[in-house]
């Protein structure tokens, strides 16, 4: 199908051609004037402006780590996590940004002033995964986390929060500071394989992934 829209909302007086294919479900009118489902065309823009390249905010963390075949995330040598390459740009460079915090101790309310810190609490140490994706620009509180993006488990990254703790879901594998199954563990910005239960969270996703 092919259809043209007026961009006018983002840059006034110009306007783009679009295409789709019929298994989009995405229809417009003969008229470029009313789009009949922009909310679905609204989702499909931001899952391919994620997929292509992250926000410029993302330039301050890597661009480059190690990866798997496949869809899901794995914990390699050392505990640094290896991204799926069937994930999008932004997954990756989340994973590969929050390897860095393996050696960063715990430290109540770090990184929360600055993506940059000496030491990451829990909300520190999703915001620095999600600033490194492009999806925040600034670091957010566990309890700002609790509206971010969009209701329930997204496919690529799910955040759980809650007043006082937050943790991520990424690719399959679980971004926490707690290791919650072992009470002798040091808190500090890990991976665990092992899931956490989500009672009492609520779980936001960036919208797209």
């Amino acid at each position: 199908m092919t259809g043209c829209i007026n961009d006018s909302l983002m840059r006034p007086r110009v306007s783009c051609k679009i295409f789709f294919s019929p298994a989009n479900n995405v229809a417009y009118h003969t008229l470029p004037k009313r789009l009949v489902h922009p909310i679905r065309l609204k989702v499909l823009f931001g899952a391919a402006l994620f997929a292509i390249i992250p926000s410029t905010i993302a330039a301050e963390f890597p661009s480059r780590g190690p990866t798997v075949p496949g869809s899901v995330a794995r914990i390699r040598w050392g505990g640094q996590a290896a991204a799926p390459e069937r994930a999008p740009l932004a997954v990756k460079r989340a994973i590969w940004a929050a390897n860095q915090l393996r050696s960063k101790p715990y430290r109540y309310g770090g990184g929360h002033r600055s993506f940059n810190d000496r030491g990451y609490d829990c909300s520190g140490t999703v915001s620095y995964a999600l600033g490194a994706a492009g999806l925040i620009k600034s670091p957010m509180r566990s309890t700002d986390f609790r509206r971010f993006g969009a209701r329930g488990r997204g496919k690529w990254i799910t955040v759980y929060a809650r007043d006082g703790h937050t943790f991520a879901i990424i690719a399959g594998l679980r971004l926490d500071t707690t290791p919650y199954l072992t009470a002798h563990d040091r808190w500090a910005p890990a991976w665990y394989s092992s899931v956490r239960m989500p009672s009492g969270f609520e779980a936001r996703h960036p919208v797209g992934l």
